[in-house]
Formats: structure tokens, C-alpha cells, sequence
């Protein structure tokens, strides 16, 4: 190791150059593995031994999972160095920090204070009754797809009224702006906000009102932001509206890792930083501290081709490591066979730290068939812990105590436990018809509302564990998963288990902690779900697996059409060039092996009930023969 790298702080020279900036615009172009949340942590933690007051740092992450990591990894840095850590840098993602703006001052644009965030399912039923107010027919005018045309618009900072005027004259766009009309009447009804709403009026709110802007600056004089690569419009010009002021930001990420642009994400972000900062300092990290040499040639082979990026080489004073091995199945059947046998020879201790990724999500059906015929443990990563039905029930009864508005809630809890309150009498309360029921069905809701009530009682003054404890007591669910099959026991589990998340909640101020917790399970991604440790093989996306790493990798499905996917073509569309963005996410699926990567592709694959003879991926003929191992 060079001089810099054995020095007692533990940073390379690059990572200290960057960790010891502290003033003004800062790019630091971040590879695969290159140590870039250690930098981080030290940059706010020499911050901190500046004078820089914690509580005027702030450091935004893409999941809850990285920012409770970065949290606590800057508490042990201060702890370790005596620092005064009276209050805490503000950790969060860019939606928790959107939320934080506005349950403070959104009522400055008409925003409730108490409003509920609707996730993604939650949003789409709304969509879904707005669709029917309309008259419009589900099947001709898909929800889904009018949801993702408007997340799309909220992302580009485009409102509904703005919308509605440039959709004038074209079919869809005005099907689309008389749902999202209708749609926004229901979220006001209701008191909630959609995950886009959050970026939208937060930026809408600094940008209308000078005062709170200023604020907010004077607040977080140090601004810090994660995978910069991977922000929206509306991201973006949130950090630009915070920063502004006094143009300390810190931005950290990597071209070749954008991998979102389906999701609003503008690489040009981050290669035009220097642009939007002229006098930025920018620093390249390039040394790799996960995968062996043999991976990081594949990958530099792989990303060279590529035009939108900052040149940068990857390098690691490791292990040359083993040769990437290469196999050819005749179908998806042979192909999943194989993964499975190869894990079975992987030493047991090392199988929980194995991912098998896959372009598309129809690919896991194979593979997990042949994990369960090989008796090989799996976790398939997509099903979120908040997603599951009771978990929902039990956030639902404390969300509809804080916001009686909420329809959505108010609907999901009426009949848990079965009270026998069916549709139709739902529809005739939330229609105003309350006196028009029949007496016992009256008592029925009135007692379903006393419940309500007594946990509404302890929202202001208990803290989120104790309310959810008494919300699952108090609302029956407990009483309902005391079974004795194993699905009502992990039901049953799985709500303990959120009485453990909410105190983690009970440290923070007391109104703040109900809010926080309520934002982070509405908020929360795949990620923040995958347990560690364990024998389970992981399952998941290339998308799902970025920011993860693991001992073995093994990629599936490359083949011409699927990996890299034919529905991106070649080309580009304009704004960023799709064939691009598909050989990146081949670097990130290669760059997240530390030991060992396994390529895979079938020569025929069953897709939409039809065999498809297939080539083998493009991407197999960028990697130098001499770093392939084919296996028959």
C-alpha cells in the first residue's frame, strides 16, 4: 500500500483529498466499490471537528437503508474521535427531507400538515376511482399507465394545471389531464400526497416563498448528495434551490452507474456539475476496495464503449482472482439447473452471500423452481416488509386516527377484524349516509370509530412504539393471526417485528418521531427489507441489486433482446442514449462480485408461451477471452 493508505484515518490519497475539502462545490466521481460513503463520513465528521454545527450538515441517500447506515457510521466516527456531537447531521432521502419541509411549512402552499403519503398501491387505487369518475374504461385507459404519465410529469416539475394546458388538442394527454384533475381532488379530500408530491411542492414551496428558502439554507449550510447520477429534475433543482445561498455542496457519484433514466433519472446531472458550479473541485476515485482484478478488466472492457461519461479507470491492489465463467444452456430450465448446482458447490458457509440477477423479473420463475427441486435456500428480493397485508392493516389504523380524511385508510381497516361492514355500506358512510344504516350496523361504525379515538388519544403523547403496540391491541389484528397454521405465525412475526421498527423512532423528538416513522415505511425500497446473513441465495433484479454487494454474482439471461433488452433499442431517444444505459447496467451487475462472477444465457428461452431461439448478448464479446472461463 502507498504512504496515504496506511495512514491511521484509514483513507487513500484521493478519499482524503476529497474528505478534506470542506468549503465549496465538490464533485467526487465515485466507481464501483471505491470506499465513497467512508469518504463521506469522514468529510462530515471533519466538518464537525471544524465547528461546523451537526445540525447544519445535511446528507441525502436514495434508500432508508443507506441513510441509517450513513447515520450510524457517523455517530461511531464522532464517537471514536471525541467529537461534540450535541445534535445530529440531518440523514434522510430526498423524499424524507421533501416530507420534512412540508409537514414544517407546507400549509404556505396549501399543503396539510398531518397528510398522509399514499405509496405506490395506495396512489393507483385513487387513480383507479378517479378513472371511474371519469367514465373512462380501466381496460382502454390503464390506470398504471396514466399513474406513471403523471409521476413522470410531477418528476419534470410539471403541475396539474400546467399540464392541462399544454394537452390541449391531443388525445391521451387530455384523457390523462381530466384523470390527474380528478385525481388531485381526491388527494386534497383526503389529505395525502403521493412519493412525487413530496419533491414537487417542496421545490414549489422554496421557489414561492424567499423566506422559507432562506431558512432552510441557514439550516443546512452543508449539503451532501448521494448517487447523484440517479436524480430527477425535481431532485436536482431542490439541492440547487438549498445550495444556492452558499454554494457548499457536495455531490458524489458515478456516470457509469445511471441506470434509472425509466424513472426520470438525467445523467446529464452529474457531467454537467462543473458546469452548474464553476468553481467546483472535482476528484476521482478509482481505487476498488471489493472485486478482484480479473472482474474490474471485465468491467473497464465493458464500460469504455460508452460516450456519456467521465473517463475513469477502475484498479485494486487485491487478488487477480479467478476467471469469470461462461455457460451456455440450451433453455431457461438447463440455465437455472446450473446456477443451482453451481451454488450447491459453494462451500455452505459462503451460499448467504451469493446474488443471482436477472433483467427481467419473468426470468425468477425458472430459477426458483430449481432452487426449491435442489433444496437450495433463496430470499427472491421484491416483496417489501411495509407491502405485506397486515403490516398495511396496522399502519393504516394509526394513519386513519391521524387523518380522518383519509378514504383510503378510513376503507382498508373498516371491516379488519371482519366486523361485517360490507362495500355498499362503506360507500353509503363515506357518501354522508351514515344516518340512513341500520341501527346495529350504526353501532357497528361507531364503535370501529371509538377504536379510532382511543388510539388517536396516544398519538400526541406516546412514541411510535408504544402507539403501535396499543394500535395492534387495541385494533384487534393481534387477535386475528393467534393461529396455529405458520402463514397467521409470520403474520403474526412480521407485526412484532414492526413494533421493533417503530423504536427506533422513539429517540427522536417527540413531534417529530410519529411523522418520521409513518414517512420511512411509506417510503421505504426492496432493499430495506434484505436481511442479512443466513443461507439464502438472493434473488433480484440487476435495477434491485445496485448498491449491494456479494461474494458471487451470478448474471442470467444474456442474450441479444434480453440483456441488453431490445425494448431500449439503439440509438437513444434524445435525452439519453438507452443502449448506453443498458451496457451500464452490465457494468453494475459485474461490479458488484467481490470474489467470483458467473455469465449465463440460453439458447432458446420460452417467452409469452412461445420458445425464441436466441444470441448470445453483445456484451459476452467486449470481455477479453483471456478473463473467461466456458464451461460445458
Amino acid at each position: 500500500m502507498d504512504e496515504g493508505s496506511s495512514k491511521k484515518d484509514g483513507l487513500n490519497d484521493r478519499q482524503r483529498e476529497a474528505a478534506g475539502h470542506l468549503d465549496g462545490a465538490l464533485l467526487i466521481v465515485a466507481g464501483a466499490g471505491a470506499g465513497k460513503t467512508k469518504t463521506l463520513v469522514h468529510r462530515i465528521a471533519r466538518l464537525i471537528e471544524n465547528g461546523v454545527a451537526p445540525e447544519n450538515i445535511l446528507a441525502i441517500t436514495f434508500t432508508n437503508k443507506a441513510a441509517g447506515e450513513m447515520q450510524e457510521r457517523v455517530a461511531e466516527m464522532l464517537e471514536r474521535r471525541d467529537a461534540p456531537y450535541s445534535s445530529r447531521p440531518f440523514v434522510a432521502t430526498f423524499h424524507a427531507l421533501g416530507a420534512f419541509i412540508l409537514r414544517n411549512d407546507g400549509e404556505r402552499i396549501g399543503s396539510p400538515r398531518n397528510f398522509t403519503i399514499l405509496d405506490k398501491g395506495d396512489s393507483l387505487s385513487l387513480i383507479k376511482k378517479a378513472v371511474k369518475s371519469e367514465n373512462l374504461d380501466p381496460k382502454q385507459f390503464a390506470p398504471s399507465r396514466i399513474q406513471g404519465a403523471i409521476s413522470r410529469e410531477k418528476g419534470e416539475l410539471i403541475d396539474c394545471r400546467t399540464y392541462a394546458e399544454q394537452a390541449r388538442g391531443e388525445y391521451f394527454p387530455a384523457i390523462v389531464s381530466r384523470v390527474w384533475a380528478e385525481y388531485e381532488a381526491l388527494l386534497a379530500k383526503t389529505k395525502s400526497l403521493d412519493f412525487d408530491d413530496l419533491l414537487l411542492r417542496a421545490v414549489l414551496l422554496l421557489k414561492e416563498h424567499g423566506d422559507v428558502r432562506e431558512r432552510y439554507r441557514n439550516r443546512f449550510k452543508y449539503i451532501h448528495i448521494d448517487e447523484y447520477q440517479d436524480t430527477n429534475t425535481a431532485q436536482y433543482e431542490l439541492a440547487r434551490l438549498l445550495a444556492d445561498g452558499h454554494g457548499n455542496i457536495c455531490v458524489v457519484g458515478d456516470a457509469d452507474q445511471n441506470i434509472y433514466s425509466w424513472r426520470g433519472a438525467n445523467i446529464r446531472n452529474i457531467l454537467n456539475f462543473e458546469k452548474d458550479y464553476k468553481n467546483a473541485k472535482t476528484v476521482l476515485l478509482e481505487e476498488n476496495y471489493r472485486s478482484t482484478r480479473t472482474i474490474l478488466s471485465a468491467a473497464n472492457e465493458i464500460i469504455k464503449k460508452n460516450t456519456l461519461r467521465k473517463e475513469k479507470n477502475l484498479f485494486t491492489r487485491g487478488a487477480e482472482g479467478e476467471k469469470i465463467s461462461l455457460f451456455g444452456a440450451y433453455d431457461e430450465t438447463e440455465e437455472a439447473e446450473y446456477v443451482a448446482e453451481k451454488i450447491k458447490n459453494i462451500k455452505k458457509g459462503a451460499r448467504g452471500n451469493i446474488a443471482v440477477l436477472f433483467r427481467a423479473n419473468f426470468q425468477s420463475r425458472a430459477l426458483e423452481e430449481a432452487m426449491l427441486s435442489n433444496n437450495v435456500p433463496y430470499e427472491l428480493i421484491g416483496t417489501r416488509f411495509f407491502e405485506r397485508r397486515e403490516i398495511k392493516d396496522a399502519l393504516s389504523f394509526i394513519r386513519a386516527a391521524q387523518n380522518r380524511e383519509n378514504i383510503l385508510d378510513f376503507g382498508r381497516i373498516i371491516n379488519v377484524p371482519p366486523r361485517g361492514i360490507g362495500k355498499t355500506t362503506l360507500e353509503k358512510v363515506l357518501a354522508g349516509g351514515f344516518g340512513s344504516l341500520p341501527a346495529r350496523t350504526r353501532e357497528k361504525i361507531t364503535e370501529f370509530e371509538k377504536i379510532l379515538s382511543d388510539i388517536g388519544t396516544m398519538l400526541e403523547k406516546e412514541p411510535p412504539s408504544a402507539i403501535t403496540r396499543f394500535a395492534l391491541r387495541r385494533s384487534g389484528i393481534l387477535g386475528m393471526y393467534r393461529k396455529e397454521n405458520e402463514e397467521e405465525r409470520e403474520r403474526l412475526e412480521n407485526l412484532e417485528e414492526l413494533v421493533t421498527v417503530a423504536a427506533k423512532y422513539d429517540s427522536y423528538p417527540r413531534e417529530e418521531a410519529l411523522a418520521a416513522f409513518l414517512s420511512d415505511a411509506a417510503l421505504a425500497s426492496d432493499q430495506d427489507d434484505l436481511r442479512k446473513g443466513g443461507e439464502a441465495v438472493k434473488l433480484m433484479t440487476v435495477h434491485a441489486s445496485k448498491g449491494l454487494e456479494f461474494g458471487h454474482v451470478f448474471i442470467t439471461g444474456l442474450e441479444q433482446g434480453l440483456f441488453p433488452h431490445d425494448s431500449f433499442g439503439f440509438g437513444g431517444d434524445g435525452s439519453v442514449d438507452r443502449a448506453e444505459e443498458e451496457r451500464r447496467l452490465f457494468y453494475v451487475a459485474l461490479t458488484r462480485a467481490a470474489r467470483r462472477v458467473y455469465l449465463t444465457f440460453a439458447s432458446t428461452r420460452t417467452i409469452f408461451g412461445s420458445k425464441r431461439a436466441n444470441a448470445p448478448s453483445e456484451f459476452l464479446s467486449d470481455i477479453s477471452e483471456e478473463l473467461m472461463d466456458y464451461e460445458t
